[in-house]
């Protein structure tokens, strides 16, 4: 069996998908990746991740708001990140530190697009409680 922890990537861009997968599994986290909140649904139903990263923006304007409520009723324990460069191109900006925020954003941290490697492994490692 796999002792490696799970990450599930979800993002529209394959060349972020790439670059977070090859940072994530230099760490020594096992990924899978989806391109689409559909083809990240039909991955969660027969693997679990123990985290998972999703872009904002694929579908639709909020599929990773909508994924990541639907991780977190299928997997309330599965920390989520969602990454996104909508503040860089909208000025809109998310988080989830209020309670306010907290009661439709169902993620964990919300992470500005040009992650930087040392940035996203110490907040994996922060989430996995590692």
């Amino acid at each position: 069996m796999n002792s490696r922890k799970l990450i599930l990537i979800v993002d529209d861009d394959i060349d972020f998908i790439s670059q977070i997968k090859l940072y994530c599994e230099k760490f020594g986290y096992e990924t899978m990746t989806a391109t689409s909140e559909n083809e990240a649904l039909e991955l969660i139903k027969t693997r679990k991740p123990d985290l998972a990263m999703l872009d904002l923006m694929m579908e639709k304007d909020d599929s990773g708001f909508i994924l990541s409520y639907k991780i977190k009723q299928k997997y309330p324990d599965v920390p989520v990140i969602i990454a996104t460069a909508v503040t860089s191109e909208t000025g809109l900006i998310f988080g989830v530190e209020s309670h306010e925020e907290q009661q439709w954003i169902k993620a964990d941290l919300i992470m500005e697009k040009g992650v930087r490697p040392d940035q996203l492994q110490r907040e994996i490692k922060r989430l996995l409680k590692e």
